[in-house]
């Protein structure tokens, strides 16, 4: 149990990596599969065609698929469009990029998985490249017009392409390079954007790492906060409708108290919020706060003036 205990431990406090890793590895396995038993080069004219739908239609979908399933992009753009407009179109912008580009690194993942693995694996590229009109230059120079014709046909002659490749670099040992370059790239511009987000971010790494903890537990009580509100609801009004009486009243929060914790513009980062709802609650405390003091110091002015007048009367 103690081991089964830890294992989960280890899970939860990284089930961001864990989660990235389970999506590559499904998306490589696709990649084999679809590589090797759905393609099927058709070694002519429209190997170029053919083999660039292979490398590139799935990334697309695949960036597509991560758009859809992200719950935070869909969270801060639900209902934007019946709004009125409470950010300049500058800070709207701004903001929305600031929703739009995570999702879209989140959304990578599986696609630059699908494109590194396909290099690796060599078989779309060499397809595709092998009707490239830049391939055929460097391939067939000097060569004859028959190089042409030999050209498509290597992705289906393994003894064509080594005879062909003897000369230049073989079509899947470009498609290899450049696979362990993109990986290279990628992992060079992750490391570099990690590093320039922790250093100007206005929270410290203790902070930060608080405030990731607090959304987490605030989206799980919310969760069940709202499950429980909402079978409480259910029950009155189902009640309400077999019984034929009149409905109790009810808590529910107003139009305007959801708007203000579903606000798409940020606040600024010296205030001490962590989301819009704990703002949006922490505000009503400082102004219930506020207004206590004020009716204190109210009355304690109201205090000293009257025993003011009762002095000028004696």
């Amino acid at each position: 149990m103690d081991r089964l205990r830890e294992a989960l431990d280890f899970c939860i406090r990284h089930q961001t990596i864990l989660g990235y890793s389970v999506v590559s590895l499904l998306t490589a396995a696709s990649e084999h599969i679809f590589s090797s038993v759905v393609f099927k080069c058709p070694c002519n004219s429209g190997n170029v065609v053919y083999g660039s739908f292979f490398l590139l239609v799935p990334a697309f979908i695949l960036l597509l698929l991560g758009y859809m399933v992200n719950a935070r992009l869909w969270h801060r753009l639900t209902g934007r469009c019946s709004k009125k407009k409470e950010c300049s179109p500058s800070e709207t912008c701004t903001h929305f990029c600031q929703v739009f580009l995570p999702a879209t690194v989140r959304s990578l993942v599986a696609s630059l998985t699908w494109i590194a693995v396909a290099l690796l694996g060599a078989n779309f590229y060499e397809c595709a490249a092998s009707g490239s009109s830049l391939i055929e230059r460097l391939f067939c120079k000097d060569k004859g017009p028959d190089c042409q014709e030999k050209l498509l046909k290597i992705p289906c002659d393994e003894k064509l392409s080594a005879q062909i490749s003897s000369e230049n670099l073989s079509l899947q040992a470009q498609s290899q390079l450049i696979g362990w370059s993109l990986i290279a790239i990628i992992m060079t511009v992750a490391l570099i954007s990690k590093c320039a987000s922790r250093c100007c971010s206005p929270l410290s790494y203790l902070q930060l790492k608080f405030r990731k903890i607090y959304s987490k537990e605030e989206q799980e009580v919310f969760e069940t906060k709202a499950k429980e509100h909402a079978n409480k609801l259910a029950e009155r009004n189902t009640n309400c409708f077999f019984e034929a009486t009149d409905p109790a009243p009810f808590p529910i929060p107003s139009k305007e108290e959801w708007r203000k914790i579903s606000l798409f513009c940020t606040f600024d980062s010296q205030e001490r919020y962590y989301d819009m709802m704990f703002k949006s609650t922490g505000t009503n405390s400082v102004n219930s706060a506020e207004s206590e003091e004020g009716g204190q110091e109210l009355t304690l002015l109201t205090s000293v003036d009257e025993a003011q007048a009762g002095k000028s009367e004696l």
